[in-house]
């Protein structure tokens, strides 16, 4: 009782509220917390969690929701003690102040206050790839995402990609989501673990990876739209190469300049005649597919 009583006092302080109980009337909304400049609100218990135990970007406050009755639940109480023992003041605040600093997103009475985090710089991206694991050059596996804008669907690819096996991601710096929280949510935390890069010069970083023998497949919903580029399913493709799949936007796909970078284009075949508005799937969707369809023949091959 004693620390929660703490926490709601200091969260009113940054409030300037009042300390009685009995007001006139319903309690103000929205709540809100002071925040850190430039800093951010990650939300939710796997964002939070992996956040804290990575420290990949600088952490500045972890926010509880108060507990009923003086009980906190474990999971909370575990972030609590990873906080403090990172040094990140803890605070218990109402659950309505944290549906305010998240925006309403689902944040299982947990946020946290961080700085940003970045896409990192391929010129950092090269080195450790080299013999990855020992497997040398055979098995590696790059996913390139081309105006990625959504960031659930970002988080969603993401997700896929760290769990099937793809060594690194990179995106477009350019009409591309940000690394924000709602992708690390959607990715459920896979974003505080997972590096990802950005470029500026798409085109540039392909045909620069073509020239030290990585093979670069594009992917496709209509075959019938590519041209100048062969078009084969998932099923078919054999990987026997450093690979760069190739995933574009939400709603036009790749650009035809990213299309011509690409030795294959690979497509998904769909399992009925499919009406016209739905003959496509999620880009997440169908990068989990591709992604799987090709990380299989690494463990056929017991790599």
């Amino acid at each position: 009782q004693g620390g929660s009583r703490t926490g709601r006092e200091l969260w009113r302080a940054q409030q300037d509220l009042p300390r009685g109980g009995k007001g006139k009337g319903p309690e103000r909304i929205p709540l809100s917390v002071e925040r850190t400049k430039g800093s951010e609100i990650l939300f939710g218990v796997a964002p939070c969690w992996l956040a804290l135990a990575q420290a990949r970007r600088a952490l500045f406050r972890l926010f509880l929701k108060e507990p009923r009755g003086g009980s906190v639940p474990p999971v909370r109480a575990e972030l609590a003690l990873q906080a403090a023992a990172r040094g990140v003041p803890v605070l218990h605040v109402p659950g309505r102040a944290l549906d305010t600093m998240c925006r309403g997103r689902p944040h299982q009475g947990v946020c946290l206050e961080a700085a940003p985090l970045p896409f990192k710089s391929l010129r950092d991206a090269e080195e450790p790839l080299q013999g990855d694991g020992g497997r040398g050059n055979r098995q590696l596996l790059w996913l390139v995402l081309e105006r990625i804008q959504d960031p659930m669907n970002l988080g969603a690819l993401l997700r896929c990609a760290y769990f099937l096996g793809v060594d690194r991601v990179v995106a477009t710096h350019s009409n591309s989501c940000p690394l924000t929280p709602i992708v690390s949510k959607a990715s459920a935390g896979a974003v505080e673990v997972f590096d990802v890069y950005g470029t500026d010069d798409l085109q540039g970083f392909l045909k620069a990876k073509r020239a030290e023998g990585w093979e670069v497949v594009g992917t496709v919903s209509r075959p019938e739209d590519v041209e100048d580029v062969p078009v084969i399913s998932c099923s078919e493709f054999r990987w026997d190469k450093p690979l760069i799949v190739v995933i574009g936007s939400e709603g036009e796909g790749l650009s035809l300049e990213t299309q011509l970078q690409c030795q294959r284009m690979l497509a998904i075949p769909p399992g009925r005649a499919l009406h016209p508005g739905i003959d496509s799937l999620n880009v997440s969707v169908a990068a989990g597919i591709l992604l799987h369809s090709i990380c299989s023949q690494k463990r056929r091959h017991g790599d």
